[in-house]
């Protein structure tokens, strides 16, 4: 779908709010109407094609006395959902007097799986007050418009030309996704909660594919994202991995906490004829969806500076972790991202030849958050000695809709190749050699990044070489020693107090930490680093704890030169001369 042909269809779905529902609902409530019938529209010109054959099935299995039904109906519509009813959104406009009655009767002759679409939008409860509203008819009359087409199949003329480009599922996946961050900017709210932009995506979908080129094989692969918002991740990483090998089979599976996201990623299931029942409802944390399998790719962007406490219950008894997924470690209750992690990690493929590739975005957090022996640091400190993080690339800020802090895409594998075995790449590419500015903000976002800079970023991560931008270290660089640094109690007259044993008694008051590099040996450290300042201080073996972090600004900091005296004191001397000049006027005026 061209860029025109997009913004066209996003424009006329936006103005129908303006047009109809402005005297009957606040602005903030516009979405609860215009999502769920621009689903609704899109199914309905889907299965308008085979729709009287639909009825004509539907009526001779009623004769016959067939209950179900389902396998027959969906093979005439040609997708896995159907609609019973005599209606079409067109349909409807022919009884302008019955017209709530008869939306109902439509609405009820959906399939099952999309009534639970119908459902998780809320949608009946909005009837009444579009009857009272009186705007039912001319809402339903706008998505019908013969100025849009929301179809799959093109618009000809009599001649049999094209005068209308179809609207693919990918750019009905842009259309919604579009209209959600136009309704949450208008109500500033979190404009990227739920989706991520596109060329982040394509990013992330590069460098997860990539590296198996000529290597996924013509079998059935499996597609997992835990925090999947309306499913563009899903439809991204299919597309890009359909590329790859047309012949292979990609099974998409998400799950989607939000009703309004689901509902619209479960539509985008229907509509590529997935299996719908693939996207489970609820919360990833407290009730895993696919507890029982593991995935070959897995891609996501779960929340992050976001409060896991309602899911604690599930996963905590007390403070001991219940959930076999997380029993690493937890991270504080008021960040779960790390725990999303650790479900991909759960779900890795053991027994496979190319194992499983995930691709997710982080905040800063996830680096370093955490002491030694926290749930934080255990977390990275199981990516880093089970030999799991393959990757850590550095994005520019400015980048999502609805924040400008530092990000982070993490790659994990579970199969490397040998020379990336043990090794963990950092890559950062916040320079704007790797991005470009965009003429007007979206939201928070500024920057943008296009094919060329795609390309520039993969290929430092497909070449894997130390240059400025790329830096390959050990796993054992990022990790470090935590030691207790004790030193002696002493009484009133300085003498120093001793245990039963004779040994120095410690002073909690003085007790300091100590992080030491893993490679480094602890006790030269301490011989050269502690004893040369406090000489009577001393370290337990048995409390020493092991930590990991990531500290890009340790490897990528750039030294800049300090302005010269003599530049600075003319400046200032500058500034002073204005201001005097400023209050001569405002004293004489």
């Amino acid at each position: 779908m061209n860029q025109v042909q997009h913004n066209a269809i996003v424009n006329f779905i936006w103005s129908i709010a303006d047009d109809v529902l402005r005297d009957v609902y606040t602005r903030g409530k516009y979405r609860d109407i215009i999502l769920p019938f621009t689903v609704l529209r899109r199914l309905d010109a889907i299965l308008e094609p085979t729709k009287d054959k639909v009825l004509e099935m539907h009526q001779k299995l009623n004769e016959i006395k067939i209950d179900n039904q389902s396998a027959q109906l969906r093979k005439t519509s040609g997708y896995v959902f159907y609609n019973t009813s005599n209606y079409t959104f067109k349909r409807l406009l022919n009884e302008p007097g019955n017209i709530r009655q008869n939306l109902e009767t439509y609405l009820d002759g959906f399939s099952s799986n999309v009534q639970d679409i119908i459902s998780k939008f809320k949608l009946r409860n909005q009837l009444e007050t579009l009857e009272e509203g009186n705007i039912t008819f001319p809402l339903i009359e706008k998505f019908c418009s013969s100025t849009i087409n929301l179809s799959p199949m093109p618009v000809k003329d009599k001649d049999g030309n094209v005068v209308m480009e179809s609207l693919t599922n990918l750019g009905m996946g842009y259309v919604f996704e579009e209209l959600i961050r136009k309704f949450n900017e208008e109500n500033n709210e979190e404009a990227g909660e739920h989706f991520t932009p596109r060329e982040i995506i394509r990013l992330m979908t590069h460098l997860i594919f990539e590296p198996l080129k000529g290597k996924i094989k013509d079998g059935t692969y499996l597609i997992y994202d835990p925090a999947c918002g309306s499913g563009g991740m899903l439809t991204e990483a299919e597309y890009f991995a359909k590329k790859l090998n047309p012949k292979a089979t990609f099974h998409l599976y998400g799950q989607e906490v939000n009703p309004e996201t689901y509902a619209i990623c479960k539509a985008d299931m229907l509509i590529k004829d997935e299996d719908p029942e693939k996207i489970a409802f609820g919360s990833t944390l407290s009730k895993d969806g696919f507890p029982n399998l593991q995935f070959d790719f897995m891609i996501s962007n779960p929340p992050y500076g976001k409060t896991w406490k309602v899911d604690a219950d599930a996963i905590l008894d007390k403070k001991d972790i219940i959930d076999p997924r997380f029993t690493v470690g937890v991270p504080r209750v008021n960040d779960g991202q790390l725990l999303f992690v650790m479900n991909i990690v759960s779900k890795l493929k053991i027994n496979s030849e190319l194992g499983s590739r995930a691709a997710t975005i982080h905040n800063g957090s996830a680096l370093f958050t955490g002491d030694a022996g926290q749930g934080e640091t255990e977390i990275r400190k199981y990516l880093f000695e089970n030999d799991l993080l393959e990757a850590v690339i550095a994005l520019p800020n400015d980048l999502f809709y609805n924040t400008g802090i530092p990000t982070y895409i993490f790659i994990l594998n579970n199969k490397k190749e040998e020379k990336r075995k043990g090794k963990l790449q950092l890559i950062n590419v916040t320079s704007e050699a790797f991005y470009s500015k965009m003429r007007k903000p979206l939201g928070k976002k500024r920057v943008e990044f296009s094919k060329d800079h795609i390309r520039k970023i993969t290929d430092l991560f497909l070449n894997f070489e130390n240059n400025e931008h790329s830096i390959i270290l050990d796993n054992e660089d990022f990790g470090y020693s935590q030691i207790i640094v004790h030193r002696p109690q002493r009484d009133e007259n300085g003498n120093i107090i001793k245990d039963a044993k004779g040994k120095p008694r410690s002073d909690n008051a003085l007790k300091d930490k100590e992080n030491i590099p893993l490679k480094d040996d602890i006790d030269a450290f301490f011989a050269k680093e502690v004893i040369p300042f406090v000489p009577d201080a001393w370290y337990k073996k048995s409390e020493t704890k092991i930590g990991y972090e990531i500290n890009f600004a340790k490897y990528f900091y750039e030294f800049e030169t300090l302005r010269d005296l003599e530049e600075i004191k003319t400046d200032i001397l500058l500034i002073e001369k204005e201001t005097e000049n400023l209050l001569i006027d405002i004293v004489n005026n």
